[in-house]
């Protein structure tokens, strides 16, 4: 039997230095791209935009396609996640805002011990290839 599964869109933020920023959302304890659930009607880059916005208060201002992944959810055990992601270009202050509690900037080639998401280790091994 097919698991249910979640489709997502997420964004690889880097910064000057190359590091990847990753997000912890409240009450959980694995960090992932920041990112979200598609509303009805949302095409991938409203989503991105949207939840951009939301959770780490910046606005997006340019994206490119890196793959369509898919892991175990990270945080709804039975789920498979299906996630669009995308190399996101952004403006503004990044903070944790609504649902996130913690940010970091991880290597993508060496990420330390941060206990990463699923799909978070599907996407770096994309990135480091």
């Amino acid at each position: 039997m097919t698991q249910p599964s979640l489709d997502i869109v997420t964004a690889v933020i880097r910064d000057a230095e190359g590091r990847m920023l990753v997000v912890r959302k409240r009450g959980t304890r694995l960090f992932m791209k920041p990112g979200g659930k598609r509303e009805p009607g949302e095409d991938d880059l409203t989503v991105l935009a949207r939840e951009l916005d939301e959770e780490i208060g910046c606005r997006l201002i340019e994206a490119s396609l890196l793959g369509r992944f898919e892991a175990a959810a990270a945080n709804e055990p039975g789920f498979t996640v299906r996630a669009a992601t995308y190399l996101a270009r952004v403006e503004g202050d990044i903070a944790a805002r609504a649902e996130i509690a913690e940010l970091a900037w991880i290597d993508p080639a060496a990420p330390g011990d941060l206990p990463l998401a699923p799909l978070m280790q599907v996407v770096l091994e994309r990135l480091t290839a």
